[in-house]
């Protein structure tokens, strides 16, 4: 490497030279993935033909994810998995399929794989053989490079479709941010009704038997306003409580690490903290992550059966990325759960929250949000 970082000449060659070799031997693998995926598609409707797709898909999910990371290397870009659509599974994989063939970027992977193993393995071919005769080495890096951009081309979403995909994504956003905040609303409400206000209104009633004591019966009167101010600091406490839910005085005051701090301290478990987030982020953002991470709390206090558990914050690259781990049974799916109303409030900051918990554990919720701090 360069002072900037950069790449040698010769190391660009070297690795444009590894590209056409391996990509070369995986078209053999792309063509066998291809045929075996066209030959069962029209067999969906037996349990052979679905169960085949059930394992290959993923396979070759995992065949271009390869090759976006190998591509992106070349072009010396930072290079992103395929953003696939989520899977819901409910125990019906004519349901996954389902998912799956409506995914436009499922199919761009089937002609991609049509490419690679046509086209893309006579490119690399001439680029292995190009490597083999060392003369001809410096042609290999704009040979591969012109390879992996229609690498790129094919297996990444077009424009339009990233554009259309946003569109969708915000209307759903905006729908459930207003749901939540609708949500919000009615606990607030029923949180004052049943609580605060039922307390003043019988607060007022003691006060009033109090003042018709006052003069027939001093003492009685006497404990009936210790009973109403007992009522006062019990509705006072209420109140406290529901404007607590509604915004944290500690997240106000000093930010979302030390308030995602105080939320562990009250974890009845171990706790390992790694908050490397001391500056102040948009409101908006410190809000939606306070409450993302005390949900995810609350599952593992409530379902998780761990031992131990884990918070790590911090920004990276202009991205807020948070993680809470534990050690407990896993298990634990966003969709249908509270996460999936963190997810939807999340979403409208362009963020995303990912659950991986298989049966066992561990289980890690992770966050990412865009900030400009």
């Amino acid at each position: 490497m360069n002072a900037d970082n950069e790449p040698t000449l010769v190391v660009r060659w070297l690795r444009a030279a590894m590209y056409a070799l391996v990509t070369a031997l995986l078209a053999p693998v792309a063509l066998v993935l291809f045929i075996v995926q066209v030959v069962a598609i029209p067999l969906v409707l037996i349990s052979v033909g679905a169960l085949v797709l059930y394992v290959e898909v993923p396979i070759v999910a995992a065949l271009c994810d390869l090759h976006r990371r190998m591509a992106a290397g070349v072009l010396d870009r930072r290079w992103y998995p395929g953003d696939y659509k989520p899977r819901h599974d409910r125990g019906n994989i004519f349901h996954l399929l389902s998912v799956w063939s409506s995914d436009s970027l499922r199919w761009r992977d089937l002609g991609w794989l049509a490419l690679a193993s046509t086209i893309g393995f006579v490119i690399s071919l001439v680029g292995v053989i190009f490597a083999a005769t060392l003369v001809l080495l410096p042609f290999v890096e704009p040979l591969m490079r012109a390879r992996a951009a229609m690498d790129l081309g094919v297996l990444n979403r077009g424009r339009a479709e990233v554009l259309e995909a946003r569109v969708h994504e915000v209307t759903e956003s905006r729908a459930a941010t207003v749901d939540s905040a609708a949500a919000e609303l009615r606990r607030v409400e029923r949180d004052l009704h049943d609580g605060a206000q039922a307390r003043l209104a019988a607060l007022g009633m003691t006060i009033g038997l109090a003042e018709s004591q006052v003069d027939n019966d001093p003492d009685a009167a006497k404990q009936l306003m210790a009973e109403a101010r007992a009522s006062a600091t019990a509705a006072l406490g209420d109140l406290r409580s529901v404007v607590r839910g509604i915004h944290p005085p500690v997240l106000a005051d000093r930010g979302v690490g030390p308030a995602v701090e105080a939320l562990a301290l009250d974890m009845p478990l171990a706790m390992t903290l790694n908050l490397a987030v001391d500056e102040r982020l948009p409101a908006a953002m410190e809000n939606a992550v306070y409450f993302a991470v005390a949900e995810a709390l609350a599952n593992i206090g409530k379902h998780s059966r761990a031992h131990n558990a884990w918070i790590s914050m911090g920004i990276f690259d202009g991205v807020l990325r948070v993680e809470v781990g534990d050690d407990g049974i896993g298990g634990a799916v966003a969709a249908g759960s509270g996460l999936h109303g963190v997810t939807q409030r999340l979403k409208a900051l362009d963020g995303s929250l990912y659950v991986h918990s298989p049966i066992g554990g561990p289980t890690i919720v992770s966050m990412e949000v865009p900030c400009a701090s």
